[in-house]
């Protein structure tokens, strides 16, 4: 996969505090959002840079990676009730999607302060660390923040899997509101329990489908649980593969977390698709 040049150094810089780091223990809950409401808390409303230290940075990395395996147990469950409950199938797929596209802009840098009202984006500048609150970002909800400074970036620019919502009704988050909230949905069969052969079976599935263009999911075909399903996974899996390239080898954090014991005997990573789509946007 050909990576541009722009995702690859900034990976490189935000992972490169935990390259020598040991153990795969992760910060505790809300670490980051704590660490940078003390460290901007002298910033105000301003955009001026704020210097930060490693282990704010550290924060951004390990941030990515936790959400990212998030997703990647939002989809096994997304997987496990396909049959005994599409809406929930749905909802789960979504945030799977949605978890990878967080851990991209996490790795990029940007985190969004919701109970501050404030956007963060980490930069990089003669050698020393600093964080810049990010107007632009400070009116958007979660979904619109994060999807839309991934695709600012010029290798998710042009990918139609990381592509922006159509006008047509092709929309991760418009099949999750879907689900969640329209009225009469009546998608409520019987509820059966996955056993383990069954859900190896569903990702296997998912994994091997080919398509041409991203399948999208549609409200109209709602619930369209498989294209919500198969585009979750392809993003988990570009994650990975990306980080691999950019990172893995020496990152021995990275290294500790890429393959989760939980998902040894149920995924593979693989991919099935056209060779095109692991290099749009270079």
């Amino acid at each position: 996969m050909n990576i541009h040049p722009e995702l690859h150094d900034r990976l490189r810089s935000v992972f490169a505090p935990l390259e020598r780091t040991a153990s795969g223990s992760l910060p505790p809950i809300g670490y980051l959002s704590a660490e940078l409401g003390r460290s901007l808390d002298a910033a105000a409303s301003t955009t001026l840079g704020v210097r930060v230290s490693a282990d704010v940075v550290k924060g951004f990395a390990t941030a990515a990676v936790e959400v990212w395996l998030r997703a990647l147990h939002s989809f096994l469950v997304s997987c496990s009730l396909t049959e005994a409950s599409p809406v929930w199938a749905s909802v789960t797929g979504y945030y799977a999607s949605h978890y990878v596209i967080r851990a991209f802009a996490h790795s990029l840098g940007h985190f969004q302060l919701f109970r501050l009202r404030k956007t963060v984006c980490l930069e990089f500048t003669d050698g020393s660390y600093q964080c810049t609150v990010d107007a632009k970002g400070t009116r958007d909800r979660e979904h619109k923040y994060y999807w839309r400074v991934v695709r600012q970036n010029p290798h998710f620019a042009a990918d139609p899997l990381f592509a922006p919502v159509d006008g047509d009704g092709r929309s991760d988050m418009l099949h999750r509101n879907q689900a969640n909230y329209a009225d009469h949905v009546n998608v409520l069969p019987r509820f059966r329990a996955l056993d383990t052969e069954t859900l190896k079976t569903r990702i296997a599935q998912i994994s091997g489908i080919r398509f041409g263009a991203p399948p999208i999911p549609r409200v109209s075909n709602f619930p369209d649980v498989e294209s919500v399903q198969v585009v979750a996974y392809h993003r988990i899996v570009r994650f990975r593969q990306i980080l691999d390239e950019s990172v893995g080898g020496r990152n021995r954090f990275w290294r500790v977390h890429r393959q989760p014991t939980w998902t040894s005997d149920l995924i593979d990573f693989q991919l099935t698709e056209p060779a095109s789509l692991g290099s749009i946007g270079n």
